[in-house]
């Protein structure tokens, strides 16, 4: 198993850091053929519409599109990963976006990087509340039928989970606990697995 962290733009070195440490190969994706190297792709925190137009530029955005359609890859987005994954994000349509996450999210949710701040969140599927951190975080507003809220806060839900595709708000990668890329390693080597 291999997976892939978009690396264009944003904190994608933290991700590689951390699936490395769970002793996963990681190869960092900047162009369309990497994407058919991977099986799972983390898409991580950043500067989306700035993820969006670079992925655009150099084409990544189709590849992963084609590879995910064809049932050969799963996604994890975090914070500006989540908006690039999600169908709707309020107020900037034209923003470039992959639009395979069937959510409508709201950007910016918790205010801008000075407000950011830390919360226990309790996950679906863990034993113990999971400490987040939220920068600049996004929210989801509307969830579609087929998305399952793994964790919300006042605001909204901001962890989630549709089929082969994970999003959250926060930023796993910032911390020490390692069970929300262990769940996306599962997912991913499940669908590997599921692959005819």
């Amino acid at each position: 198993m291999v997976i892939g962290v978009l690396a264009l733009q944003g904190d994608f070195r933290e991700h590689a850091n951390m699936v490395q440490f769970l002793g996963v190969e990681v190869r960092l994706v900047r162009l369309p053929d990497e994407v058919d190297l991977v099986d799972g792709l983390i898409i991580p925190g950043g500067e989306s519409t700035t993820m969006g137009k670079l992925m655009v530029k150099y084409g990544v955005d189709r590849a992963i599109v084609d590879r995910f359609n064809a049932g050969r890859l799963t996604i994890y987005g975090t914070c500006a990963g989540m908006i690039v994954l999600a169908r709707d994000i309020e107020g900037s349509q034209a923003q470039p976006h992959l639009g395979l996450l069937d959510v409508t999210v709201q950007r910016n949710a918790f205010g801008r990087q000075k407000e950011s701040s830390e919360e226990d969140l309790e996950v679906q599927g863990l034993d113990t509340p999971l400490h987040a951190l939220f920068i600049r975080a996004p929210v989801i507003v509307r969830t579609g039928p087929s998305v399952e809220v793994l964790a919300r806060v006042t605001q909204g839900p901001v962890y989630v989970q549709q089929g082969r595709l994970l999003a959250s708000s926060f930023h796993p990668e910032l911390g020490s606990d390692t069970r929300i890329h262990e769940h996306f390693l599962r997912l991913t080597e499940h669908s590997s697995n599921q692959e005819v």
